[in-house]
């Protein structure tokens, strides 16, 4: 057995597509061989900015033999009544490299077909691994270039390429650069090409050279080097989970360092020093207790030498941010809301919706006739919709566009707006992304699923629809803010209510020219597979989403139905379930009206209608209070009365009168049984 070693050398990645791509490299590798037959052992992955790497150990020397049993036509097929073979058999033999006399009879599942077996001795492995060629040329990322004359897309230029299995070295070629051993260390720090004698040596070789190859090695000496750090000055500095991986991936030999700037930016609001520290600079805010301190910590890609020189660089460049923050910051203090408010008229939204001004009316409109959903007061909502985007034309927002929104909502404070109307300007891009709270107040709630309402179904009216990967307005995303705030507020509004309001409302206003039925129908689509998401983020089995999901669009009791629906599958439900799926499809074929016991044949046909009247009404208490697992307990009083039922009684009677009566008792019941689940959905 041998060790394997691949790794790509690159030009700088983007720091965010780094640890992707290590894990894409690791699965292709991982796939590459288990498809070979090559047995191995475990498996490390190494990432810089600079490189991607996989480390294999223990690979074995050879492929596995390959024996297997193959099965071709139905005897009758492969044979003639005089016992010649037919050409579908030579044919079967042919493409597998068999001749006919390799071809034998069996019975399997009372069927006698030809078979074969197959033998395929193991090549050595060293023959099989120039293959890692298309494990390096099948890479994809999101965005890729081309350089020089290469006619290869890739995230960026390959540089160099290590392939070893042992000291042995893996020959092939990518767009002029040949396999080796030989790697780069650090870009400034290390003495030139470096050797790698063998894969085992790989991460002890760099790290000589100044790279420390292994991400949560990197990560684990910043974490440590910054809570040092801290712990020196007396100072909490918060380790940013996104802002530690970006950082991470920047370098290659991490050191941490700090700086200071001018106490007097700590005049200017929290959230832009820390936007314009963690975004722009991808430093980390300093703290003193909770109160933020004009201090700030970086890494550099590089070692302790100089590090005063680096800090006073640092220095130099967010003194010039913040300048210019404290500069756009006075500056929009001396315009008035209502002026910013004309200037968004001057935006455009898009080319086939407008300007920004005419959504920002819209959404006003549509606002006020959600806002009693919400019990939301109508005057907070008016001014709110009105104003909700003024901030867009503000400098500091123009120049730190992160802090849309929470500028609007200072700057509204500043100017003597209402508290709720203020934040309902910073909770109408809420949730922002996944894991995000929905907004917090009733005019933020009320904003937030306007605004996003009236941007999904405006794109889908025009035909922006995403599809793929393609989502360049973000509709996926603002979809699930929608279901998020539905069903964490609780709106009873089912959502193909809602769908339909906003098309109409769109329509009328000569927004777009569309089919109304067609636009709302693929909205509806749209919103049913966020909501399929939504339920198997929380682990809900793929059939409970489909049993729950058929009752409708309505979201704010969705959680509620799934989990009880769940909850009866891991009890003993399977004749329960069985009954009243039966029931559903019978009721199918009658129509609804009263029942005339009159008509009752038998002990177990008064039986039932007994128990469904004892028992309905409990059953829809329970599903208009949301309380599905009630509903199902109450349902389950009817097992053994419906069980009976069907085993005495037919409900198809030939005589007319008694069939439709017993439909229509079917009919109601099955409308009570839907109204909590399509239990005809469930896999038993």
């Amino acid at each position: 057995m041998r060790d394997l070693l691949l790794e790509i050398g690159l030009e700088e990645l983007p720091a965010q597509y780094v640890l992707r791509s290590e894990k894409q490299l690791a699965e292709r590798v991982t796939t590459f061989l288990t498809e070979a037959r090559v047995q191995f052992g475990a498996i490390t992955v190494y990432s810089t900015p600079r490189r991607l790497a996989v480390l294999v150990k223990d690979v074995e020397e050879n492929q596995q033999d390959l024996t297997e049993t193959l099965r071709g036509p139905a005897k009758k097929i492969a044979q003639d009544a005089e016992g010649n073979w037919s050409k579908a058999a030579a044919g079967f033999a042919r493409g597998r490299g068999l001749s006919v006399d390799d071809l034998y009879f069996a019975e399997e599942k009372g069927v006698e077909y030809v078979f074969a077996d197959r033998h395929e001795s193991g090549q050595p492995t060293s023959t099989l691994l120039p293959a890692l060629e298309d494990v390096v040329r099948g890479m994809t990322f999101p965005k890729n270039m081309k350089w020089g004359t290469s006619s290869l897309r890739y995230m960026r230029p390959i540089r160099w390429l290590v392939a070893l299995f042992g000291a042995e070295q893996i020959d092939f070629e990518i767009e002029g650069v040949k396999t080796g051993n030989v790697t780069r260390g650090h870009r400034f720090l290390s003495k030139g090409d470096v050797v790698i004698t063998e894969p085992a040596a790989y991460a002890e070789t760099l790290e000589r050279e100044f790279v420390v190859a292994s991400y949560e090695d990197r990560k684990g000496r910043i974490e440590r080097q910054i809570e040092e750090l801290a712990s020196e000055q007396g100072w909490t500095v918060p380790l940013d989970a996104s802002l530690l991986e970006e950082v991470t991936n920047l370098v290659e030999w991490p050191t941490a360092l700090f700086g200071e700037f001018d106490a007097r930016y700590l005049e200017l609001p929290e959230e832009v020093l820390i936007t314009t520290m963690k975004e722009h600079q991808r430093y980390f805010p300093v703290y003193i207790g909770e109160t933020l301190k004009n201090y700030f910590v970086t890494v550099r890609n590089g070692n302790a030498e100089h590090l005063q020189n680096v800090a006073k660089g640092n220095e130099k460049v967010i003194r010039a941010r913040l300048a210019d923050a404290v500069f756009f910051y006075e500056e929009d203090q001396k315009t008035k809301i209502d002026e910013q408010l004309v200037r968004l008229d001057r935006i455009v939204f898009h080319e086939k919706l407008g300007t920004t001004g005419d959504k920002v009316r819209r959404v006003e409109q549509l606002a006020g006739t959600l806002a009693p959903l919400f019990n939301a007061d109508a005057a907070k909502v008016a001014r709110a919709g009105a104003i909700h985007k003024f901030d867009l034309v503000s400098q500091m927002v123009y120049e730190f566009t992160e802090l849309q929104g929470v500028m609007g909502e200072k700057y509204a404070l500043q100017q003597g707006e209402d508290a709720e109307v203020a934040a309902a300007i910073r909770e109408h891009y809420m949730p922002r992304f996944a894991g995000d709270a929905s907004p917090a107040t009733s005019t933020g709630a009320v904003l937030a699923l306007a605004d996003k309402l009236d941007s999904i179904a405006a794109f889908f009216g025009i035909g922006m629809i995403p599809s793929g990967s393609q989502d360049p307005f973000a509709l996926r995303r603002q979809a699930q803010g929608v279901v998020q705030i539905l069903a964490d507020w609780k709106i009873a509004l089912p959502l193909d209510k809602l769908l339909s309001q906003v098309v109409d409302s769109q329509l009328q206003a000569g927004l777009y020219d569309a089919d109304k039925e067609q636009v709302k129908a693929q909205l509806e689509d749209f919103f049913m597979l966020r909501l399929k998401y939504r339920l198997q983020e929380r682990q809900v089995r793929y059939d409970v989403i489909d049993a729950v999901l058929t009752t409708g669009l309505a979201i704010d009791r969705l959680d509620a139905r799934a989990d009880a629906v769940q909850a009866m599958l891991a009890s003993e439900a399977k004749l329960l379930i069985e009954q009243l799926t039966r029931v559903v499809n019978i009721a199918k074929k009658g129509e609804a009206g009263d029942v005339d016991p009159s008509l009752f044949e038998n002990t177990e046909e008064k039986d039932l209608h007994a128990a469904i009247e004892a028992t309905l009404p409990e059953t829809e208490r329970a599903v208009e209070a949301g309380d599905y697992h009630q509903a199902i307990t109450s349902l389950r009083a009817l097992e053994h009365p419906i069980s009976t039922y069907f085993e005495n009684t037919m409900v198809m009677s030939d005589v007319e009168a008694i069939r439709e009566n017993r439909l229509r008792e079917m009919k109601r019941l099955a409308a009570t049984i839907e109204n909590v689940a399509d239990f005809s959905a469930l896999v038993l």
